[in-house]
């Protein structure tokens, strides 16, 4: 029998540990997993309602204050695959705790930025961080909960923190602004961040590493290419299609998105297997997924302005104007996942979720400058139901059939599209709003006084970024309909009850 040296009793201590509480303590896991969740979700919207304040602060101009938004939605979004490889190959514990520990920094530098430059940039670096560890702790979840049932309810509570996140961050970010300063809804994330860290170090386990490079050059140019795509829609906002650096930005995009194509095609181990996009179902998912969170997270954007601008809210008042559809997106998530998806099947949840967003993002195209907080609750509220169905088999359908080597690069992608949807979305509706507000500034109606007119303009630019909105998600419905296929009974029971496929993710 071999004898353990003190040396190797004080090696083993701290893994026996950490096995220990981890295997013991699947509740503490996943709560840490769901609040690196929501701090990487929400800090995506948290800074909306503070942009007014923003704005005044560090004099951003109205076209480019959307950056202030697409500055960490585009880093998150565009290097979200690469998190997920230095996940497979560095390990996720390991790259989960480099990722909130950048995240945690980069929003202390955050707030205390005293110019536009320096709060991009520490967005961007809070970007960086979110992509290291948001596909790290989906994968983790894999691992913590192999069983069918038992996973989707645990993909359920991390779905509806995904959705309902962006709703917590308006909420959260009225409360900051109007109790602190705008610069809370960064500084909020350093005790969080440092909580979750020192906490995780106890209790997550490691996964075995995988042989393989980064593929950098796809990182690269993927991210660059939509980064110069968002661009040219804002660009084109306040100065033109026509204008030559919004074509050069567009041409740009393109080239750049055609290298990262080839890139993948050619990479020894890309960061974006394209063998994911071959199953239909998977690859309308990811199409349908962005294209959702396209019109989604215009609608935030927008709506806080209505609300602050319009009706005059207190920024605590705005957030609090959303809490209707943070409730019903966990109650319609939850009732998703324990219920619906068994009872019904994934497709027709899917349909059924996101005819009801179409429905309530049409609704809001009816919004004037006389409409108060109810005309919002109707609309809220359908759009929140439907999203809370929709996503549940939504995610599932992204991750069934992923073989093991590619569940990280799966996980990834999940996200992926929810981000870069979120960013390629706002920066179209931005576009269309500043289109139409233009439009409707330039012909003002007999009597108007100056604010009455800006308000006026707003709304007209706001309905047509609704209808724009709208148009993405009743593509959304098209693809969930005609496009993904309804699973055989034998495989619809497999999809709930073992997702076994994933465990080693």
């Amino acid at each position: 029998m071999p004898i353990q040296t003190s040396s190797d009793a004080a090696t083993a201590a701290p893994r026996t540990r950490r096995r220990l509480l981890s295997h013991g303590h699947p509740g503490l896991v996943l709560t840490l997993i769901l609040t690196c969740q929501l701090m990487v979700v929400l800090d995506a919207t948290i800074v909306n309602i503070a942009l007014h304040d923003i704005s005044s602060a560090l004099h951003f101009s109205p076209a480019n204050l959307s950056w202030v938004v697409n500055a960490y939605t585009l880093t998150f979004g565009g290097l979200l695959l690469l998190g997920a490889r230095a996940g497979d190959i560095l390990g996720r514990r390991r790259t989960f705790l480099a990722g909130i520990a950048l995240f945690s920094i980069a929003s202390l530098a955050g707030g205390f930025a005293q110019t536009p430059g320096q709060l991009l940039a520490a967005r961007a670096a809070q970007g960086v961080g979110g992509a290291l560890a948001s596909p790290s702790a989906l994968a983790l979840l894999m691992t913590m909960f192999p069983q069918g049932r038992e996973r989707t309810r645990a993909i359920g509570l991390y779905t509806a923190v995904s959705i309902g996140g962006s709703a917590v961050g308006l909420i959260a970010g009225g409360m900051l602004s109007q109790w602190a300063s705008w610069r809370w809804v960064l500084f909020v994330n350093v005790p969080i961040g440092v909580i979750v860290f020192a906490l995780s170090r106890l209790v997550l386990p490691e996964t075995p590493r995988r042989p393989g490079r980064f593929d950098l050059t796809g990182a690269i140019t993927s991210t660059l290419g939509m980064a110069a795509l968002v661009y040219g829609f804002v660009h084109a906002a306040s100065n033109g299609w026509s204008n030559v650096e919004t074509i050069a930005s567009f041409a740009g995009g393109v080239v750049l998105l055609a290298a990262f194509v080839r890139t993948e095609l050619t990479a020894s181990s890309p960061i974006t297997p394209l063998r994911l996009f071959t199953d239909r179902n998977r690859s309308g998912s990811y199409v349908a997924r962005l294209l959702l969170v396209a019109g989604m997270m215009g609608m935030f954007f927008f709506l806080t302005q209505f609300l602050r601008g319009v009706l005059g809210y207190s920024d605590l008042k705005t957030g609090f104007a959303f809490v209707p559809l943070t409730a019903i997106v966990f109650v319609a998530s939850q009732l998703s996942a324990r219920v619906l998806v068994e009872r019904f099947g994934p497709q027709r949840l899917m349909i059924g979720g996101i005819t009801l967003s179409t429905t309530g993002m049409l609704w809001l195209t009816q919004l004037s400058a006389s409409s108060g907080y109810l005309s919002l609750v109707g609309p809220l509220l359908v759009f929140g139901m439907g999203n809370g169905l929709a996503f549940v088999p939504l995610t599932t359908a992204a991750l069934d059939g992923v073989e093991p080597a590619d569940a990280g690069a799966a996980s990834g992608l999940v996200n992926v599209m929810q981000q870069l949807g979120g960013s390629l979305g706002l920066a179209v509706l931005v576009t269309v709003f500043g289109t139409a507000s233009k439009n409707a500034t330039a012909h003002p109606k007999p009597g108007q006084t100056p604010a009455e007119l800006a308000r006026h303009a707003f709304v007209v630019g706001a309905d047509h970024a609704f209808w724009a909105a709208t148009i993405f998600l009743a593509a959304t419905l098209a693809l969930v309909t005609f496009v993904i296929r309804p699973p055989r009974p034998a495989a619809a029971d497999e999809l709930i009850q073992d997702d076994a496929i994933l465990v080693e993710a």
